[in-house]
């Protein structure tokens, strides 16, 4: 029978998996190179000249650990136990900062969470600009977010000069634009005539996040995760807005996958994109979604935990999202080394 490798093509064809079959040898003849010449912009084979596009490309590259012969069938894309050794790390911190949200939430999280017993809206909308700008790295990191709150009632805050932390969605270029998009669709949610009825007891915010009460945990996460594709709402802020949210207790929230893959499909500038993409060794949507669910499952913690850990995994360097740096779940890291053979 026929053998496929991980890139979905039969093993002796595909021309980086063949080189792992006993006595493989390249059939091809190896092909003339071409020559770029510098002046022209042309590229010349075999006597033939075609003129190419003068655009510039950019050229991403990803630090690497150098191949120690670690091989993980949870991460098909990894090559060094060192990547894999801190992506363990990275999930026990995630799974720590969810954790602290569920009982110990600090900061305007924990503000946030008092805050909901007596009035959601605020609650909410606080939730929404510590997704939205993130939390900075230091002492103070939510000093940036408590300047926008201290906005008067009923205006949008000024975002100027306003600190922003690593994973922030804001675009100054757009101004107060994002935010005025999200009281627009918080206005369109809360409808008109019956609903209008519940904003006094509600409000409108409380109705926009709550949509069908029928929906169960997951149902509502993925509805309103599909509404808030708001422009310059990218899907990091609005994946952390509803996982807080949910961890907190403020909405009854769940994930069931990491979204990737929306309306607008995959984003090339998606920390979490790109690490799944490099961890699993595949770029379809569907895949990633299953192999991340896969890795979530063996390792027994919740699907959102990747994505955070996935995201400082990519970055050079850890956002600790308004929680210490050394936040840690220690059972979490236990698993995540055992099911990555660490």
């Amino acid at each position: 029978m026929p053998t496929f490798c991980r890139h979905n093509r039969f093993l002796e064809r595909c021309p980086i998996c063949s080189k792992t079959v006993p006595g493989h040898s390249s059939s091809t003849a190896a092909k003339p190179r071409a020559k770029r010449s510098a002046h022209t912009g042309t590229i010349a084979a075999d006597g033939q000249r075609r003129r190419v596009r003068s655009e510039s490309v950019r050229v991403r590259r990803e630090g690497r650990a150098e191949d120690d012969g670690y091989r993980s069938m949870l991460l098909p894309g990894l090559r060094a136990s060192a990547d894999a050794s801190r992506l363990a790390q990275e999930i026990a911190f995630s799974s720590g900062r969810l954790r602290a949200l569920a009982s110990d939430p600090p900061g305007l999280y924990g503000e946030a969470r008092l805050l909901a017993g007596e009035d959601r809206e605020r609650a909410t909308w606080t939730c929404v600009l510590i997704a939205y700008l993130c939390p900075l790295e230091g002492d103070d990191p939510f000093a940036g977010i408590r300047l926008s709150l201290a906005a008067p009632e009923g205006e949008l805050p000024d975002l100027d000069g306003i600190p922003l932390g690593p994973r922030s969605s804001h675009d100054p270029a757009r101004s107060q634009g994002t935010l005025m998009a999200y009281w627009q669709w918080v206005q369109r949610s809360g409808g008109e005539d019956a609903v209008a009825q519940q904003v006094s007891a509600a409000g409108l915010q409380a109705i926009a996040f709550t949509g069908d009460p029928a929906w169960s945990e997951q149902r509502r996460f993925e509805r309103i995760f599909e509404r808030l594709a708001l422009p310059g709402l990218v899907r990091m802020a609005r994946y952390d807005l509803l996982v807080t949210l949910g961890a907190l207790g403020i909405y009854e929230l769940r994930p069931d996958s990491l979204h990737l893959a929306g309306a607008r499909g995959l984003s090339a500038e998606d920390l979490t994109t790109l690490a799944a993409k490099r961890l699993f060794g595949i770029g379809d949507p569907l895949l990633l979604e299953r192999r991340a669910a896969a890795l979530a499952q063996a390792i027994s913690t919740p699907i959102e935990v990747l994505d955070l850990a996935l995201a400082n995994w990519q970055a050079p360097q850890r956002a600790s999202m308004g929680c210490p740096p050394e936040t840690s779940d220690n059972d979490a890291l236990e698993r995540a080394s055992a099911a990555l053979g660490l």
